[in-house]
C-alpha cells in the first residue's frame, strides 16, 4: 500500500479523536500541557492496537474471503467513512462536565473515550488483512498521526477552536470513502 494512502487513512482515522480533542479542550480555560499529551496518548495507542486487533481476526478468514476481498474493503471503508459523515452532521448535545475543568482527562474518561473512538480502526486492520497489507508501518502512522491530531485538537479547542470540530470529521469519512472506492476500482479494472 503506498505511504500516501496510509498517510490518508492515518489522517481519516483520527478525525474521530480529534473531534473528541478539540471538545475537550473547550473545557479548559488555558491549555495543560500534561493533559493534551496524556489524550494524545490514550488515543493514539488505542488506534494503533485497534488495527493490529482487526489485521488478526482478519488472517483467520483469509480463505473465506479472498474472492471477495475488495468488496469487503470497500464496504468497511465506506462504512466507517459514512459513519463519520453522519456523525459530523448530526446534532450534538454537548457533554456537561459538572464544573469540573478536566474531566474528560480523566484516566476511566479517556479509556472509554478512545476505545469508542477507535472502534473504525479495527474494521481497517481488517481491511489491512483481507488486501494483505503488512500491519507494521500503518500502525505506527496510525498511533503518531492520531497522537499528533489529539493534541493538536486539545490546544486547538483550548483556544477557542471548536467550530471547526465537525468539519474535520466530515472531511476524515470523506477520506475513507474515497479510497475505498479506489480500492474497488483498482481491483475491478478501472485503474
Amino acid at each position: 500500500m503506498p505511504a500516501l494512502e496510509i498517510l490518508l487513512i492515518a489522517l481519516g482515522l483520527s478525525m474521530d479523536a480529534f473531534a473528541v480533542a478539540v471538545a475537550s479542550g473547550a473545557t479548559m480555560k488555558r491549555l495543560h500541557l500534561p493533559n493534551a499529551l496524556k489524550m494524545g496518548l490514550f488515543f493514539g495507542g488505542f488506534q494503533a492496537l485497534m488495527p493490529v486487533l482487526g489485521w488478526l481476526a482478519g488472517l483467520s478468514m483469509k480463505t473465506f474471503i479472498a474472492g471477495v476481498d475488495h468488496w469487503i474493503a470497500f464496504g468497511l471503508l465506506s462504512a466507517v467513512g459514512g459513519k463519520m459523515l453522519y456523525e459530523a452532521f448530526k446534532i450534538k448535545e454537548e457533554e456537561d462536565c459538572g464544573g469540573a475543568r478536566t474531566c474528560p482527562f480523566d484516566t476511566g474518561t479517556l479509556t472509554v473515550l478512545a476505545i469508542a473512538t477507535s472502534i473504525d480502526a479495527l474494521a481497517v486492520g481488517l481491511t489491512f488483512s483481507v488486501l494483505q497489507v503488512s500491519i507494521i508501518t500503518p500502525v505506527l502512522v496510525i498511533g503518531v498521526v492520531t497522537f499528533v491530531m489529539s493534541v493538536g485538537g486539545v490546544r486547538l479547542g483550548s483556544s477557542g477552536g471548536h467550530f471547526f470540530e465537525h468539519r474535520m470529521e466530515a472531511a476524515g469519512g470523506f477520506i475513507l470513502i474515497a479510497i475505498g472506492l479506489k480500492i474497488l476500482a483498482g481491483h475491478l479494472g478501472f485503474f
